[in-house]
């Protein structure tokens, strides 16, 4: 388990926490692991009803922690295939996945919280799909759930020139399903999960896998392309360019190549 995933279970509901505030709960290939062991153990204990993925702190998860990915090839790797190993979960976990984006959710986390059911916001998070500063392409299966939920175009812009989008703007383009100001965001959270675990579960398991498979039916071809387009940029002089300029605070100078 790793120390920086909270796992609570309170009234039918299992709490996810990412738990590395220091840092905005940037995450590391354990992290997800973990987040995804959790995903997949609930999928079969009866007395979990509700998954609810949250962060401490002023974020919900800043993405992939950018100081290992410049240690050696198999960090970026790791991360990646947990945060795939996580998707895959949340997307076939027969329980109601609840994202609830506390502040900024970016990359890998990102991509995370939008594929979960219910994706709940603070009024002062946001979303974000940075990986082309880094010399990078999405990954986490946002290719696809981004475009499903927002089309072409809308991801393309997301994802070509990383921009942000507000917890309204997110909401306003179909991205997400509520926004609350950041008082009453933890009440709202509280009152969505206990009303989706009082609803009925097996109802709820056919309306989930019928609209996922609807939507999400090339999850998997997804999930390979970006694994192998994103295995290719790992070794670009681009990327470690785009590493070492986000460590030094300094814009890139890509060279495509």
């Amino acid at each position: 388990m790793s120390e920086h995933l909270t796992v609570e279970f309170r009234e039918s509901v299992l709490w996810l926490t990412f738990n590395r505030p220091e840092i905005l709960n940037a995450v590391s290939g354990e992290m997800m692991t973990t987040l995804a062991s959790s995903l997949e153990g609930s999928a079969v204990r009866e007395d979990v009803r509700v998954v609810v993925i949250t962060g401490t702190g002023a974020g919900f998860s800043a993405g992939a922690d950018m100081e290992t990915l410049q240690l050696a090839p198999q960090y970026p790797i790791e991360t990646m295939d947990g945060a795939n190993r996580v998707i895959r979960a949340v997307v076939g976990c027969p329980k109601p996945v609840l994202a609830a984006v506390n502040g900024i959710a970016a990359g890998v986390a990102c991509s995370a919280a939008l594929a979960a059911d219910i994706i709940v916001a603070a009024e002062s998070a946001s979303f974000l799909l940075p990986f082309s500063k880094v010399g990078l392409m999405t990954d986490g299966g946002a290719s696809l759930t981004v475009a499903a939920s927002i089309g072409r175009t809308r991801a393309m812009r997301m994802a070509l020139l990383a921009e942000p989008l507000s917890a309204q703007e997110a909401l306003d383009c179909g991205l997400i399903t509520h926004v609350a100001p950041d008082a009453s965001f933890p009440d709202l959270v509280t009152r969505l999960a206990r009303r989706l675990a009082a609803g009925p579960a097996i109802a709820q398991t056919g309306i989930k896998k019928a609209i996922n498979a609807a939507t999400l039916g090339d999850l998997e071809a997804a999930l390979d392309r970006e694994h192998s387009g994103q295995r290719a940029l790992f070794t670009t002089a681009d990327f470690t360019e785009g590493v070492a300029a986000f460590l030094g605070g300094r814009k890139p100078e890509f060279r495509g190549d």
